[in-house]
């Protein structure tokens, strides 16, 4: 039995309706991974619901605007989505009958009921094409052409544009459109005018590590990375540019990190990075030998690194790729799917792009300026001028993924920065005429921002979806021709592309954007002549959802703690001087606009890796004594330390005791070589009788502790004055006693010896 279309609508235009408002961008197609930007995910084709029996999509049109003459070439698809079969289905050309003027008039025509009468038929010379039949489920491809002349508009403006299908089932048929598709198609015909037009493409996402400091979800960066997922398809859509501008807005950790798949997905690494022989050699890449960075700048990273990298940037050497035999199945697919992607973003960088560079991270500015200031030059640092590790020249820049910073967030930032910010935050502020676009470019505090479209972000009207590459591009085109032909000062239009936006086709858009009165330039040469337009900050709209999800200080303790354990492990290491800022990168993108969406489990993540570390930490330890008795003033006793690492360290012994006890401990470092034990003897000394407490504890070569220490009590055994007299007196007896027994020994012989002489007469002379 046929759906009644009456009822059909009925049930489900009012879902839909819902979703568009409570959804911004719910009609694009679907992203590879959630977008956690205080907004809901922008959704799939599923999402949207069908109103009507028959799904209608345009996929192309051609040329994107209602040309001087010629033919408009329309192509796309019907689907039969109701739970019967559908036959004889005739397709025809819409146009409104008059054009919108203002943007507010495009924000309306996005939110319309997608059932809304919005133009009249063409029906002469048609139907202009038909498909025969379709069972439920099925979909059939048409296509045809419409020639100027039956076009009967000739006012400037932006009309809508669509196709309807009228079928049939057994129930018969009607008048009635059966699916429809709609778009915006803009009427100019303009020569001696164009309009500046940049469009940003955000290259972002969550990188999430493992404790080992490999990247976790392997399987979903494997997706994302691949033909048809969402990076993927970003990178594609850019390349598609050619030599036409366009603007990459990149996060350079996501690079990094995509870089790190590409060489098998490794684990952070504790081997030797300084020769051996020469450790004091300087680094080509590092001459200053400073520091590792830190994503809080506290503590400072000088006072705890001897010889960290003071950018934490790779060096630019490029990653050997893995033997895929190495690796398993998974991390030997991410491997080739990582760098297709490095390939094509090189391909779409090297084309016609201006390459801002996001904070190290896509760190969460607007935490940062609340929690810890000093964490955003870090990050801006640790980004650097470079698109890493493809050697393409990048300036700084900064665009929240939906385009909002708090004023507190904008003073962080650097003077030569390009700042990017939605019309949303500013419209109120700017209050320009009813209708009228906002100001491209606005002076916040004596920053020039340049001032992005969020209507034309958000794409075209329903039923079909609303971020199709289509509806997009004919949304971009709309507002640009509004833009063009209002009377006063043609604002230049920017946008940036929704987060999590993934394209249903990489190629047609940049295509369809080659109209005499476009200019496709990037956003900074775009607005490089706009006149900035003064903003007050307390003017600002930066909404309350944005405020309650900004990252709460214990996800920057965490990460504080993370990156300085990082710095231990390194000052540890004798032969490792990259360790430190392999982590501070690691903890830096745990500061991210994604982690909001799910801090707790980012906090988590952090202390993981800083378990991690310190579980090397403990496989260096000290061990003593259970007691030691000192039998004077002053002892020796031995200590025990222990490497078990694979990698030799450097270690200092401190100790800690009750006065008045001291203990001598090797002034130098001691180096430990790998899987060892060494015995070092330590003086012990105290001028008090008694048990005296020791503690012996081990350090990294900045006398930060590492965990290992020993405990154990000294015990003084002095002996008094009193002994010795008894001692003495002891031995003057015993010496005495001896003294007489001999005396009385030698009496009694010479006794003897007389009685002897006495009995036996005079003893005879000597001969």
């Amino acid at each position: 039995m046929v759906r009644p279309r009456s009822l059909l609508p009925a049930l489900v235009a009012p879902v839909a309706i819902v979703l568009a408002a409570v959804v911004p961008g719910s009609a694009v197609a679907g992203p590879a991974s959630p977008t956690p930007y205080a907004v809901a995910a922008v959704g799939s084709p599923a999402a949207v619901e069908p109103v009507e029996p028959l799904a209608v999509t345009i996929d192309a049109l051609t040329p994107g605007e209602i040309p001087r003459k010629g033919l408009i070439e329309v192509s796309g698809t019907v689907t039969n989505v109701d739970t019967v079969a559908w036959s004889m289905i005739n397709l025809y050309p819409i146009i409104s009958a008059s054009p919108m003027t203002t943007v507010a008039e495009l924000d309306d025509a996005r939110d319309a009921d997608p059932l809304e009468f919005v133009g009249d038929r063409i029906t002469d010379a048609g139907p202009f094409d038909v498909v025969d039949s379709l069972d439920p489920g099925e979909t059939a491809t048409y296509s045809f052409t419409v020639a100027r002349s039956r076009l009967p508009v000739s006012e400037r403006g932006v009309y809508w544009f669509g196709v309807h299908a009228l079928g049939q089932t057994d129930a018969g048929r009607d008048v009635n459109a059966d699916g429809r598709a709609r778009t915006l198609l803009p009427l100019v015909q303009l020569k001696q005018r164009s309009l500046p037009v940049s469009v940003v493409v955000p290259l972002r996402r969550r990188l999430a590590h493992a404790e080992d400091g490999s990247l976790s979800d392997v399987a979903g960066w494997v997706t994302t990375l691949s033909e048809g997922g969402q990076l993927r398809s970003l990178v594609d859509f850019a390349a598609g540019a050619g030599s036409r501008p366009v603007t990459l807005l990149v996060d350079p950790a996501l690079v990094e990190a995509v870089e790190q798949l590409a060489a098998g997905n490794p684990a952070r690494s504790l081997l030797a990075t300084m020769d051996p022989d020469d450790p004091d050699a300087v680094d080509a890449d590092d001459p200053t030998g400073s520091g590792a960075p830190d994503p809080s700048g506290s503590p400072d990273p000088d006072s705890g690194d001897e010889s960290g990298d003071d950018s934490g940037s790779p060096d630019d050497t490029a990653t050997p790729a893995p033997d895929p035999d190495d690796l398993d199945p998974l991390a030997a697919e991410a491997a080739e799917a990582a760098a297709a992607w490095l390939d094509q973003l090189e391909a779409a960088a090297d084309g016609n792009a201006d390459v801002l560079l996001l904070p190290y991270g896509d760190l969460d500015v607007a935490a940062a300026a609340a929690h810890d200031p000093g964490v955003y030059d870090r990050a801006r640092k640790l980004a650097g001028d470079e698109l890493e590790p493809l050697g393409i020249e990048a300036q700084p820049g900064i665009g929240s993924p939906l385009g909002f910073l708090d004023a507190a967030g904008l003073r962080l930032l650097h003077d030569d920065e390009t700042v990017l910010v939605s019309d949303q935050e500013v419209a109120g502020a700017l209050a320009p005429a009813s209708g009228a676009p906002v100001p491209t470019v606005a002076d916040i505090e004596g920053r020039r921002v340049i001032v992005t479209s969020s209507g034309a972000a958000e794409g075209g009207p329903g039923p079909s979806e609303r971020l199709t590459l289509l509806s997009l591009r004919q949304r971009v085109l709309s507002e640009a021709a509004v833009r063009l032909l209002t009377v006063g000062r043609h604002r230049p239009l920017v946008v940036q592309l929704a987060p999590g936006w993934l394209p249903d086709r990489t190629t047609g858009f940049f295509d369809g954007l080659d109209l005499d009165w476009v200019d496709l330039d990037s956003a900074v040469d775009a607005t490089e002549d706009e006149e900035a337009v003064p903003v007050d900050p307390a003017d600002l709209e930066y909404p309350a959802q944005q405020s309650r999800v900004t990252l709460d200080p214990s996800n920057f303790a965490a990460a504080r703690d993370l990156a300085q354990a990082g710095v231990v492990l390194q000052n540890l290491l004798t032969f490792n001087d990259e360790v430190a800022a392999t982590v501070a990168r690691e903890a830096l993108v745990d500061l991210s606009y994604s982690a909001r969406a799910t801090p707790t489990q980012v906090r988590d993540a952090a202390d993981a890796s800083r378990g991690w570390i310190e579980e090397q930490l403990d496989r260096v330890g000290i061990s003593a004594p259970n007691g030691v008795t000192l039998s004077s003033t002053s002892g020796r006793f031995s200590a025990t330390l222990t490497n078990d690492l694979d990698e030799p360290v450097t270690v200092r012994l401190v100790a800690y005791a009750d006065q008045p006890l001291e203990l001598t401990v090797p002034a130098n470092d001691l180096e430990l070589p790998a899987r060892s034990r060494t015995t070092v003897l330590l003086n012990a000394r105290t001028s008090k009788p008694g048990v005296h407490n020791l503690t012996i504890a081990l350090t990294d070569r900045s006398d930060n502790p590492i965990g290992s220490s020993a405990d154990l009590p000294i015990r003084s055994a002095q002996v008094s004055n009193v002994i010795w007299l008894i001692m003495g007196s002891g031995a003057a007896l015993l010496f005495g006693a001896i003294g007489v027994r001999l005396v009385r020994r030698v009496r009694d012989s010479r006794r003897l010896a007389r009685e002897d002489v006495l009995v036996g007469g005079a003893p005879p002379e000597p001969t």
